[in-house]
């Protein structure tokens, strides 16, 4: 080790907290690095756990292929394991109470189906023949069959076909079970052959079948040996290696071997980074630099001022050097081997306090989501060599960026100006000039206080500089949640209800009361809609996306475009909730023809590749609709009547299904829709959620009275509501994150500036400045650091936002929105971090005694 390296040493050594404030900056900011690749890293995995808890362990699916075709896929060097299934078919349940679903619903597997998809036995085996089956719980729990393991049935099994000409083929799972005006099923079993099986256990209900699904699942053994050439079976995939070349690989495969249909299971391969839509891919790949770049930025802020303010320290120590022979090249890397010094010391440390908090972190998040959301999986720790290597990586070049301005700095410093500390202070007049409006409205302490901060700009840039960059980490990422939540719900389904159950008005009043009377039940709307309606609306008033129509201005009549109507109708309780909410009056919904008008819809742009948010209609609160009648039985349309717009909203009653470009969702109470000339409807839908949907449904099952169709819609909306929480603790942990970053830089800045002020602050008091004057000079430098980092970090924040909603432009779209706020939340905590960390800081330079701060040689 040179000369250079060994006073480098020393000098640390000597100056420990300096040493140690640089060394805990370094920390904080690996420890960021760490933390958020481990978050990052964890969620996914989480994810993809999660995913193959609820739906099973698969990449891709060729659907009907034969033996031939199987042999081929297995032959694939690709091809890590393939399940083998088939849908045999639907037989009727003999005995069934639940005349919702009257069937069993016979699927086959092979040995991989097994091991690859959720199947958990509740007793019994796994059937091991094609003669065996086992049983779903709900059979005996829901259907009330007593079936047990060991008996002998014998099935029709057959295909369902609707008695409706406009329902061609067999139907599956996902069509509920056709009924007729009278409730009369309206389906039959066709093409069926007599089945022999005996039930060898019974499994819970799978988590793949539909609520509404019209047939328990029972599931037998596929032979691959017993298949024909002529036998079509699906066959499932599980890839060696997961890679965005698959989707091109396996549909390359399909067209090869004469395959019609290829299917990838998109829910999990997003959670491995591989994604088909070449603008979701955009979007991921533009929001992780933009967020890397923040990162960095906050991680470089950091380090940046411990080192600066480290060299401006040792500008003296640096000057003597140079007295004695060290060349601008030495001085240089005395700069950088501290650098590295710290650097090794500072990276372990950082990386291994990332984990251990994220670690810490963890254990109350999984508390929190397995307890609300029913998250089977825990987030766990996950390490990977290349996140690990990324924050090694980063925090290397970071701690290189933060040293290399310092390094240049120390070797231009000449032995004189460092000894005279003649480079950090600037006395001119030009300098230290201040504006005669400020002495005039503040005051001469905010005039001292102003030349104070132009006295050593460096100082003062440094603390506005970390200032600029945490008002910008906290809105980008603020923005960049509030964003991504967003963009989440627009990618999903949104159903806003637990339970849904059609009811009779009047005959079932009761049973409607029984049920809203339950504990479990926390929120119920009551709905009819009414379908048939139309309207014609002004071209000016026509959503943006109805414009881009192919024929768009072909379907003007009279400057006016067709719009769908559908028209809701809420019954008083559920009316008078709703209008609250949104902001609307109730008597005014009640009297008169007015009506609650949803102006926004989501909807996904199959064709853009991308979902959209936009406007419904462009309207306002007291323009009137012309409604009319589109029934089939009329020639012509019929016009029925104006309803005047009282509210506009985005928020839909529960139940309502949202709109699509070109139609518009009109709520109404029922006495509007009596004075529109529409009959309420006697069946009504019943909608509301409840804490313990599950239980819910069992306890109104088992009410004697209780015969109707209940779709449970709680295993689809848990999805949902689980994607959204877990997103929101992993943003809102970053937040907290950032923002402790942020405070800490600002703390440390601002706190050494104030101490490296001792003798000016005693030179002060020297000449007559009182505690009070003292106090008004920082307060007002406290306003001059807020109002700069704010002039300079709220425009450039803007620019983030920007950066940001145009990376989720590429496959989402809806309007930039500012985070107002956000915003007010920044300027509010920049001058109370800013005011707070001056009080304190300057509170110790007050104890010091005046004659021993002017006689302190170091600045």
């Amino acid at each position: 080790m040179n000369i250079v390296n060994k006073l480098t040493i020393r000098h640390l050594r000597k100056n420990k907290r300096r040493t140690l404030v640089t060394i805990i900056g370094v920390i904080i900011s690996v420890a960021m690095l760490t933390a958020v690749a481990t978050i990052g890293v964890s969620f996914m995995d989480l994810m993809k756990r999660q995913t193959i808890a609820d739906e099973g362990e698969w990449h891709v699916v060729y659907k009907d292929v034969d033996i031939d075709q199987v042999h081929t896929i297995k032959k694939d060097e690709d091809t890590k394991k393939v399940v083998l299934s088939k849908d045999l078919g639907y037989a009727l349940l003999k005995g069934s109470k639940n005349e919702n679903k009257p069937y069993l619903f016979i699927k086959e597997y092979n040995q991989y189906g097994f091991e690859q998809f959720p199947i958990e036995l509740s007793s019994g085996r796994l059937p091991q023949s094609e003669n065996e089956i086992v049983i779903s719980d709900e059979i005996i729990n829901n259907a009330k069959v007593d079936y047990r393991i060991g008996d002998i049935i014998t099935l029709d099994v057959g295909n369902r076909i609707a008695n409706d000409p406009e329902i061609h083929g067999p139907m599956d799972q996902t069509f509920s079970l056709m009924t007729n005006e009278k409730g009369e099923m309206n389906e039959e079993l066709k093409d069926t052959s007599t089945k022999e099986f005996a039930i060898v256990g019974t499994i819970k209900r799978p988590t793949w079948e539909i609520p509404w699904a019209p047939g328990y699942t029972v599931i037998s053994y596929l032979d691959e040996e017993l298949l024909g050439k002529d036998d079509l079976v699906n066959a499932t995939v599980v890839l060696n290696k997961v890679k965005t070349s698959l989707f091109n690989h396996a549909t390359n495969l399909a067209e090869k071997n004469q395959i019609g249909k290829v299917d990838f299971n998109n829910n999990l391969l997003r959670y491995y980074g591989v994604i088909k839509s070449e603008g979701m891919r955009t979007t991921l790949y533009s929001l992780s630099a933009i967020i890397m770049v923040i990162i960095i930025i906050g991680s470089v802020s950091l380090i940046y001022n411990a080192f600066a303010i480290s060299v401006a320290e040792r500008s003296r120590h640096l000057g003597m050097l140079s007295s004695v022979g060290a060349t601008k090249k030495q001085k240089q890397n005395s700069v950088f081997f501290e650098g590295f010094v710290i650097g090794l010391i500072s990276i372990p440390i950082g990386i291994i306090a990332g984990l251990a908090g994220m670690g810490i972190t963890f254990l109350f998040i999984n508390t929190i989501i397995q307890g609300a959301m029913g998250v089977s999986e825990k987030l766990k720790v996950t390490l990977t060599p290349g996140s690990i290597l990324v924050a090694v990586l980063v925090s290397i070049i970071t701690i290189f960026i933060s040293t290399f301005i310092p390094a240049i700095r120390a070797s231009r410093i000449s032995a004189i100006d460092a000894i005279r500390q003649s480079t950090d202070v600037k006395l001119t007049r030009k300098a230290v000039k201040t504006s005669k409006f400020v002495r005039k409205v503040f005051g001469i302490e905010a005039e001292i206080g102003l030349k104070n901060l132009k006295r050593n700009k460096r100082r003062y840039q440094a603390t506005v500089f970390s200032l600029v960059i945490s008002i910008m980490l906290f809105l980008s990422v603020a923005f960049f949640t509030a964003n991504l939540k967003k963009s989440l719900s627009l990618s999903q389904e949104g159903q806003s209800f637990d339970i849904m159950m059609e009811v009779q008005k009047g005959r079932d009043d009761q049973l409607v009361k029984s049920i809203l009377s339950m504990d479990e039940v926390t929120k119920s709307s009551m709905m009819s809609q009414q379908y048939f309606v139309s309207s014609w609306i002004e071209k000016d008033k026509t959503s943006d996306a109805v414009r881009k129509f192919e024929g768009f201005n072909d379907q003007l009549v009279d400057g006016k475009y067709p719009y769908g109507i559908n028209l809701y109708s809420l019954d008083e309780k559920s009316l008078k909730a709703y209008a609250k909410e949104v902001g609307a009056d109730y008597n005014e919904l009640q009297n008169g023809l007015n009506a609650i008008v949803i102006d926004q819809i989501k909807y996904e742009d199959a064709d853009a590749g991308k979902y959209v948010e936009t406007k419904a209609i462009y309207t306002k609160v007291g323009e009137q609709i012309d409604l009319f009648s589109n029934d089939a039985e009329h020639e012509k349309e019929q016009f029925i009547n104006k309803i005047t717009v009282a509210a506009l909203t985005s928020k839909l009653p529960m139940g309502a299904n949202g709109g699509y470009p070109g139609s518009l969702d009109v709520i109404v109470s029922e006495s509007t829709l009596e004075k529109l000339g529409f009959v309420a409807e006697d069946n009504r839908m019943l909608y509301f959620n409840s804490n313990d949907p599950l239980k819910t449904q069992e306890k109104i099952e088992e009410m004697e009275e209780v015969k109707h169709y209940i779709w449970n819609v709680y295993k689809s909306r848990q999805q949902e509501e689980q994607m959204v929480m877990i997103m929101s603790v992993f943003t809102y942990g970053f937040i907290v994150l950032i923002t402790a970053i942020s405070i800490a830089n600002i703390l440390n800045t601002i706190s050494t500036s104030i101490s490296l002020r001792k003798r000016e602050f005693a030179m002060l008091k020297s000449v007559g400045m009182t505690p009070k004057g003292f106090n008004k000079m920082i307060n007002y430098e406290s306003i001059f650091y807020g109002v700069k980092a704010l002039i300079y970090g709220l425009p450039l924040s803007v620019v983030c936002m920007l950066l940001i909603y145009k990376a989720l432009a590429n496959s989402f779209s809806y309007s930039f929105a500012l985070p107002w706020l956000s915003i007010i939340y920044v300027i509010v905590a920049v001058f109370l971090i800013v005011g707070t960390s001056m009080l304190y800081s300057s509170a110790k330079v007050k104890k010091e005694n005046i004659i021993d701060a002017l006689k302190q040689e170091s600045i």
